[in-house]
């Protein structure tokens, strides 16, 4: 049974950080695309990051790039994603989801999309306030 779980969210002061942890089983993470998406109240669903597994390349969304970093354990089967300079407009529920096709990126200008993932994670709550 295909299984995500994240974990990590909370309460956290802008400018503070968070690591968030998305732990998989019934399936190898190696062998998937995997990436990590967020939505916050009223909105659409964007993609944060995500891992290639046709060469292990990472991608991200420009609106957090530099100050966040996706990485996987494979002993543990577990993927990560290390939050740092958290601003207001990064809170939202958290999700990791993996693709059994090529998701990771998407379309011609390499983008993070949640589109062609099968699986999800119930999702974390992560929230940036003073």
């Amino acid at each position: 049974q295909v299984q995500l779980v994240e974990s990590g969210g909370g309460l956290v002061q802008p400018g503070g950080s968070l690591r968030l942890s998305c732990a998989a089983s019934g399936f190898n993470l190696d062998y998937y695309d995997i990436g990590w998406f967020r939505q916050a109240p009223g909105k659409e669903r964007e993609g944060v990051s995500c891992i290639s597994s046709n060469d292990g390349s990472t991608y991200y969304a420009d609106s957090v790039k530099g100050r966040f970093t996706m990485s996987p354990d494979n002993a543990k089967n577990t993927v990560y994603l290390q939050m740092n300079s958290l601003k207001p407009e990064d809170t939202a529920v958290y999700y990791c989801a993996t693709a059994t096709i090529q998701s990771c990126p998407s379309g011609s200008y390499h983008e993070v999309l949640p589109i062609g993932y099968d699986y999800w994670g119930q999702g974390t709550q992560v929230t940036v306030s003073s």
